[in-house]
């Protein structure tokens, strides 16, 4: 196996109202609440959030960043539950750790299960994440 049940990986990233915005037009997510200062100021969150598709993007990516440096990886499945907003002007704590490896079928790769999350400044869960991954020897 190329690839270890248990295994965890991160990135600490800060969060700045110019990405938040760039992503969100970027992904064509027109919500205001991730590129209008003064509505989102107005709204319950009171300040820019970044867009839940940001997030998703970052921890998928992340994903495929740590396996890349090593393998050939492509990405099967994700899920990804929102439960806070992520605001533009913090810090947050992307991680993976991977919950179970299988050796396809074809003994050619690994499929890599992995639960992960998104936690804010304060410790609190914003979003919770599982994944599977197909993990193979470069070619």
């Amino acid at each position: 196996m190329r690839v270890m049940a248990g295994e965890r990986f991160s990135e600490v990233i800060r969060m700045t109202p110019e990405d938040v915005v760039a992503f969100a037009k970027a992904a064509h997510d027109f919500n205001p609440l991730h590129h209008d200062v003064g509505l989102a100021a107005r709204s319950r969150y009171r300040k820019l959030i970044a867009s839940g598709t940001q997030m998703a993007a970052r921890l998928m990516a992340l994903s495929a960043t740590h396996y890349s440096q090593e393998y050939d990886t492509v990405g099967l499945d994700f899920s990804i539950r929102f439960h806070k907003a992520i605001y533009a002007d913090e810090t947050v704590t992307l991680e993976w750790e991977v919950t179970r490896v299988t050796q396809t079928s074809a003994q050619t790769g690994d499929v890599v299960e992995m639960k992960g999350r998104v936690v804010n400044e304060k410790g609190e869960l914003a979003v919770a994440a599982t994944g599977r991954l197909l993990v193979t020897d470069k070619s």
